[in-house]
């Protein structure tokens, strides 16, 4: 049984695609050849910046023989179109069958396809990956029609069994498969041959190159572990960084080097910032100043210097860096010192958020409104604090220092404020605003911060909701779904209490409000201070059409349907990326659906608090079962409804209860009905699930003594009533009917 080993040689493919890229030629591969029939028994990728590599091994040498048929016309067909048929399929009349079939008896053609070379195969299978590779980007070079990622220069397509190696003979574009490769692109250009699988890794890695990317990975973190040793520093926050400069070198030699110059009264992120985004280096600090003094980088070549040579010249390019990034920090210093945040804050009005969305100003200026409603709701949070580090949130963004580093707004902004002499909590919020960055990072903790975070995410995703920009399939430009990550994760982690729908709602119409010409700003003040009385935003919208002209203009009640349609579809969103993080986390995802059916769930917390309580009670013994007598109960339900051409929603009167069953039931249902209303108006949906269970029984009890249509229609109509009393009782607490099983 042959393995087979395929590399793709190309110019360097960018860093951050070539994992994927690796694992979706890899699924190419082992689906093609499965589906050819050769059973492949391991299929394994591998990848380094120029080359993207396929093991497969013990193939089958040939596809077994397929059986295939083809029913033709019935066996009382005309003579004519039963030739036909045979004529049509490549056969005599004689070679067909008949067959009896649920329509009848049927004629059948009957082939046997033959087995195909597993060389055969592999040429089909490995032109359809490289002609339909999925890249985002791809880019087509010389005369060819083609189309990678970067220009290939060479294919090795290799069989190897008990017998030798041989190559496939595949071409593709003028490119010709061989069993040629080439070593390390410094160290060892030279081409040469692979004899087999094995013979292929053994070669490379004396040409210098660690094809394995779990190889490289270790290599180098067990020298950068040496060196942090050894130096007596500490290394911060690489991780990242490390899963980059791993796939940008085929062998690794890792340098230490040291930070040149003094730049001890420059704040230690713009060194950092500096290496490792700029340059792909490691910092090391000194463990009680916190100041970078040494870096690590990541050469892709030995050299006979034992890298010296490196070292120096990338100490020379850092400390031009360096030199600039202590310019603009120095030029930032004092124009701070001399004019405060004034000259900043104006110049925001210059910078565009969006060309639909206004400036920056002018967002500072929607998020210190919506920030200050949030800070009510945030412990610790003054609105008059929030509102003056919300004011300053942005300023950052005009400095030189973030122009030349983006990643640093934020960051730079704390220090920026404290020489504005802003105090220490300013400090902490405009820094802490910006998290989370990512889907692991942490969440602020300061509770300004948090006031501010949200207002900005919410701002993002109501205004680009309003120019319709929303995301579609895999295309997100704005990252909007990592803003409604961001409010969620914010909302959950804190355990805030906060009407969303509100906050949202005077940003939707502060974002709508740019779209009626004779919408004065008293005006709009009017309407979001008005907004802002009610807990629900969507009760405003329905009661602004029937308020006074004097109090709401005329021009904005045409906008209330679209308000609502935008607040509904927006939270919408958000309550599907709270339905994917919570399935993540283990969550049942009918469990979701279910409690986001019976509530609009802008309060966040207290949504996946009722999530949380119903997984658990679905999970035990007695929610499965109460969820089939549920079931049970609104299928007979639906049956009659439909059948009746009425819809069961009156009480049952206990009185015309004739068994003894029907009378416990009734009174459970009185009980627990009282229950689950004190329970969930204490917001207590442990006990609420708890009361709920006890149905469990009593139902059980009923559908196995009771009969429900019965001659007397009164008594019919009564039970029907009843269980639906069961149904909507349930319905307090989650839609069950979207609960499976």
């Amino acid at each position: 049984m042959p393995d087979l080993l395929i590399e793709l040689l190309s110019e360097e493919i960018p860093a951050r695609m070539q994992k994927e890229a690796a694992q979706t030629l890899e699924k190419l591969i082992d689906q093609g050849l499965s589906d050819a029939g050769l059973k492949p028994l391991k299929t394994e990728s591998f990848f380094t910046p120029r080359r993207l590599t396929v093991r497969v091994n013990d193939l089958l040498s040939r596809s077994p023989v397929a059986r295939e048929e083809r029913r033709g016309p019935r066996i009382s067909a005309p003579d004519k179109a039963i030739e036909g048929f045979a004529r049509s399929v490549g056969v005599n009349r004689d070679q067909l069958v008949t067959r009896k079939t649920k329509k009848g008896s049927f004629l059948f053609a009957v082939f046997e396809i033959a087995g195909r070379s597993v060389e055969d195969i592999v040429v089909d299978v490995l032109d359809d990956s490289i002609r339909n590779f999925p890249w985002s980007k791809s880019m087509r070079w010389g005369s060819g029609d083609l189309r990678w990622i970067r220009p290939l220069h060479r294919i090795l397509c290799i069989l190897s069994d008990a017998d030798g190696t041989r190559t496939v003979p595949f071409e593709i574009d003028g490119l010709v498969a061989d069993n040629v490769t080439e070593g390390h692109i410094f160290m060892a250009p030279q081409q040469f041959s692979v004899e087999s699988v094995d013979d292929y890794f053994r070669k490379l890695e004396d040409a210098k190159v660690l094809v394995d990317e779990a190889v490289r990975r270790r290599r180098i973190t067990r020298k950068i572990k040496q060196l942090v040793t050894q130096s007596h520093l500490e290394l911060c926050g690489h991780d990242e960084l490390v899963d980059e400069i791993v796939n940008l070198v085929e062998w690794p030699v890792v340098l230490l080097g040291d930070i040149p110059g003094d730049y001890a009264h420059m704040p230690r992120e713009i060194i950092q910032s500096a290496l490792m985004k700029h340059h792909k280096c490691l910092c090391l600090y000194h463990p009680e100043s916190r100041k970078p003094e040494k870096f690590i980088t990541v050469a892709n070549r030995q050299t006979s210097d034992s890298g010296s040579a490196i070292i120096a010249g990338t100490e020379r390019v850092i400390s031009a860096r360096l030199e600039d990034a202590k310019f603009f920090w120095e030029e930032d210093c004092h124009a701070i010192k001399q004019n405060g945040f004034h000259t900043w804050l104006a110049a925001l009005d210059n910078i565009t958020f969006h060309h639909e969305l206004g400036s920056q100003a002018e967002r500072v200026e929607r998020i210190a409104e919506a920030a200050a409603v949030i800070s009510e709701f945030v412990d610790g949070a003054s609105p008059v604090e929030t509102v003056r580090s919300a004011s300053v949130s942005k300023a950052d963004l005009v400095s030189k220092i973030v122009s030349e580093y983006p990643e640093l707004q934020g960051i730079m902004g704390g220090y920026y404020a404290i020489m504005a002499d802003y105090p220490q909590t300013v400090l902490e919020a405009v820094q802490e605003h910006y998290l989370p960055t990512g889907a692991t990072d942490r969440v602020p903790q300061n509770p300004v911060a948090i006031a501010i975070a949200l207002a900005d995410r919410l701002d993002v995703l109501t205004g680009f909701w309003v120019i319709d920009e929303k995301p579609t399939g895999s295309q997100d430009p704005f990252a909007l779904r990592r803003s409604a990550l961001s409010v969620f994760r914010i909302v959950l982690e804190n355990n805030l209490r906060i009407p969303l729908a509100a906050v949202t709602g005077c940003l939707l119409i502060r974002h709508n409000s740019t779209r009626i010409e004779d919408l004065t700003d008293d005006d709009l003040k009017k309407i979001c201070s008005k907004a802002k009385e009610y807990d629900c935003f969507l009760t405003f919208l329905s009661e602004v059409k029937v308020t006074p002209r004097e109090q709401v203009p005329q021009s904005f009640l045409t906008l209330t349907e679209n308000l609502q349609e935008q607040l509904e579809d927006l939270f919408g969103f958000i309550h599907e990326r709270l339905r994917v993080f919570l399935i993540k986390q283990g969550v049942r995802f009918d469990a979701i659906d279910a409690c986001l059916a019976t509530t609009f769930g802008d309060d966040l917390t207290l949504l996946a608090k009722r999530i949380r309580a119903l997984d658990v009670f679905l999970s035990s013994s007695n929610g499965e079962n109460l969820i089939q007598g549920f079931k049970r109960a609104n299928n007979i339900l639906i049956q009659a409804e439909s059948k009746d051409g009425i819809v069961y929603s009156s009480c049952p009167d206990s009185s015309l209860a004739e068994t003894q069953c029907e009378r416990d039931l009734f009174a459970i249902l009185d009980i627990v009905t009282g229950e689950i209303d004190r329970a969930l108006q204490k917001e207590d949906y442990e006990g609420a699930m708890r009361s709920m269970s006890s149905l469990r029984a009593p139902v059980d009890v009923f559908f196995e003594e009771v009969k429900i249509n019965v001659d007397d229609m009164a008594v019919r109509r009564n039970r029907l009533e009843l269980l639906n009393g069961v149904r909507e009782v349930c319905h307090k607490i989650a839609d069950l009917t979207l609960v499976s099983g």
